[in-house]
């Protein structure tokens, strides 16, 4: 019974695509702005 319900989420999931999103500084709360900092170190790591 587990299978078939882990079936149905499978079929029922959104198609993934791809989706333009813009970054407003002024509606960035704390989360995005770790984020934006941990963005920004993998850059500079990658730059090295």
């Amino acid at each position: 019974m587990e299978n078939n319900k882990q079936n149905q989420t499978e079929q029922q999931l959104p198609v993934n695509k791809v989706e333009d999103v813009e970054f407003a500084m002024e509606n960035a709360d704390q989360e995005d702005l770790e984020a934006l900092a941990r963005a920004e170190q993998a850059d500079q790591r990658q730059e090295s």
